[in-house]
């Protein structure tokens, strides 16, 4: 896979911000969740399918009203009633669940929680495949477009003395990603020249940062990314499960492949060399993107994986770290998020917790990362752009990089979460954290 033009002749220059200097809090903090309560409250959780008793089943077979034996009854369960259903609100340590077309891989599971007659019923389908992948980004491809009527418009505003910032943001801000493609190509056939170098001479500092992203190709700014994430002294470990632990199969794919093709190595073989140990094995199963993706869950295998798991951690002296990322490094995302929910009544308390209890370091947040990418992906993001922008200073280079991969995908659901977690709009908090021509694009992408 070639990405033409990229790098450009002689290399892009080291970012600013590369490595970030930020230091960023544990998403979550260890053993808490604490989720500002949003105005209004949380979303309520999604009822029961229907038809099906509040019980929840348990190993050796489905019990009707009696709880099974050895069996912890779920917080909050109506005496007499088995396992019951979560409360409404936020479960799982206070992890927001997500509306039902929010999260890529399904919306909320409807647990059958207890089996009438004692017959199990067919495992639910998942989602139309339209809702597999979410596209409520801020960003659309621009109706009307003409990339040379876009090039000549860059051109005329970065010809002669000064620059018309302004009218690269209005451009840049308002064209999908392939958009940009085509507007650099046709740049290149109108004038001769690179537009990435044109731009980069024109522009310093974040705002340069932020449009060359903005004109890398998604999967070459995923690679490009994890490459700096390990060139040179130190690892940022935080980029690397950042995006190896939320793509999709396909992208991690394309993602190892255009990492060979450009820069000319094996990212599994950096990633060996970079980081040890368990974390080093969750990176190099992420890095296979051969995670499940069937739609369907299968309420049977969720409740074996969190007697699994519970056996692997909770219930054992010391933790079995490979059955953790068998589970979680192999199983689809809706599938995880039955698990956790099983997990829940399994061990009386939540898994998120559990891997705080087992775990440390960046193995811990690699798992906690996949589960939250389970729950509710928009607000795993909605978290990481806040600590990006929380207290002293900046991680502007997060701060980029999760704007820009999002803006086509789920920004609109990110910006939602944000609100709901923080009681602040996204760019309010932009706005307060940024400022000039960087802030004017960061809040053009983001919808403002």
């Amino acid at each position: 896979m070639s990405y033409p033009g990229y790098p450009p002749s002689g290399g892009y220059p080291a970012f600013p911000g590369y490595p970030p200097t930020g230091q960023e809090s544990v998403y979550p903090p260890a053993g808490q969740y604490p989720y500002p309560a949003a105005p209004g409250g949380y979303p309520p959780a999604a009822p029961p399918a229907a038809g099906y008793p509040a019980a929840y089943p348990a190993p050796g077979g489905y019990p009707g009203a009696t709880q099974a034996a050895g069996m912890p009854p779920y917080p909050g369960a109506p005496a007499g009633s088995g396992f019951g259903v979560p409360p409404a609100g936020p479960a799982f340590g206070g992890y927001p669940q997500p509306p039902a077309q929010s999260y890529a891989g399904g919306g909320p599971a409807q647990i059958p929680v207890g089996y009438p007659g004692g017959q199990a019923p067919s495992p639910m389908p998942g989602p139309p495949a339209a809702m597999v992948q979410s596209t409520q980004g801020t960003i659309r491809a621009a109706p009307n477009f003409d990339a040379g009527r876009d090039a000549e418009i860059l051109r005329k505003a970065m010809k002669g003395f000064g620059t018309d910032e302004q009218a690269i943001i209005d451009v840049v801000a308002n064209r999908s990603n392939d958009q940009r493609q085509q507007i650099k190509a046709a740049f290149k056939t109108m004038y001769g020249k690179d537009l990435i170098k044109d731009l980069k001479s024109e522009l310093s500092g974040n705002v340069e940062e932020l449009i060359l992203a903005l004109f890398m190709p998604s999967t070459y700014y995923d690679a490009w990314s994890l490459r700096h994430a390990m060139k040179g002294a130190g690892t940022q470990e935080k980029v690397l499960i950042e995006i190896l632990c939320t793509r999709t199969n396909q992208e991690i794919r394309e993602i190892v492949t255009c990492y060979k093709a450009e820069f000319g190595r094996d990212i599994e073989e950096d990633i060996r060399a970079d980081t040890s140990g368990h974390f080093e094995r969750l990176l190099v199963s992420m890095c296979q993107g051969n995670r499940d993706e069937n739609q369907t869950v299968d309420y049977q295998k969720a409740q074996e994986d969190a007697q699994r798991l519970y056996q692997a951690g909770e219930g054992k002296l010391g933790t079995d770290e490979s059955c953790f990322n068998m589970v979680l490094a192999s199983r689809s995302f809706p599938q995880l998020k039955a698990t956790v929910e099983a997990y829940s009544r399994v061990a009386n308390r939540d898994l998120l917790s559990s891997i705080d209890r087992e775990f440390s370091g960046n193995v811990e947040r690699g798992l906690k990362t996949i589960l939250q990418c389970a729950l509710n992906r928009p607000a795993f993001f909605a978290e990481r752009l806040y600590h990006s922008m929380k207290g002293a200073g900046t991680d502007d280079s997060t701060l980029i990089r999760i704007i820009v991969s999002r803006s086509e995908i789920d920004l609109v659901q990110i910006k939602q979460m944000f609100t709901q977690l923080y009681q602040k709009p996204l760019a309010a908090m932009i706005s307060s954290d940024t400022s000039g021509d960087y802030r004017r694009l960061l809040l053009a992408i983001v919808g403002q």
